[in-house]
């Protein structure tokens, strides 16, 4: 089985893209790169069991009314969201809300916050998936979901604040937990890009991959 995970951004040149093997009770990683285009996600996608999009697949769908209203001038559809609790529909979907829950992380807005361009991103990689592959579910139940690796770590007990960034200190950081994952899940084999930054081509992965 093998599984891709995409660190979705805006701009292709920030989107990167890894691959995990798993056979016979261990892990390998056998794909890293940086500047992944659309199209290379699509290609990852079709030679991949299963791929995590680090990036919200879509947006609460109040929000989706309340524009739809707004554009119709339909009063009724936007007022219905006055005040701060009618915002907060606006802002975040169920998903958000579980996961505020169950971790005490709050996600960022995918409608108000600085995720939206990534979003649009990824709703234009959704179609394209789906003109090649088919349409893929939105709730995790297919071969495409949505994953919050803040909130993964945290559930996983790994110490994750303030790793990101291009500084030392988050450099720091972010090795730190590189080693608590790998002491935490020892069939894990990190060791062919351990010391690698990702490589600037995009879907160069060795025959025997995902």
């Amino acid at each position: 089985m093998k599984t891709l995970g995409i660190d979705l951004a805006a701009d292709p040149k920030r989107t990167a893209a890894a691959i995990i093997e798993w056979r016979d009770g261990q892990a390998r990683l056998v794909h890293l790169s940086l500047g992944v285009t659309d199209e290379t996600v699509v290609e990852l996608f079709r030679d991949s069991d299963v791929t995590g999009i680090d990036c919200p697949l879509g947006w609460p769908a109040p929000f989706l009314s309340f524009l739809l209203g707004h554009s119709r001038e339909e009063p009724g559809a936007v007022l219905c969201h006055d005040g701060l609790a009618g915002r907060r529909e606006l802002a975040y979907r169920t998903s958000d809300r579980f996961v505020t829950g169950r971790t005490g992380l709050i996600p960022l807005s995918v409608s108000a916050d600085r995720l939206a361009h990534p979003a649009m991103r990824c709703a234009v990689i959704q179609a394209k998936i789906a003109r090649a592959c088919g349409v893929q579910p939105r709730d995790g139940t297919g071969h495409l979901v949505e994953v919050y690796p803040a909130a993964s770590l945290k559930i996983w007990g790994i110490s994750a604040r303030r790793y990101k960034g291009r500084g030392t200190p988050e450099s720091e950081v972010r090795n730190n937990i590189l080693g608590q994952l790998t002491a935490a899940a020892p069939w894990l084999d990190l060791d062919t890009y351990r010391d690698q930054r990702p490589p600037r081509t995009i879907y160069s992965i060795p025959s025997s991959h995902h």
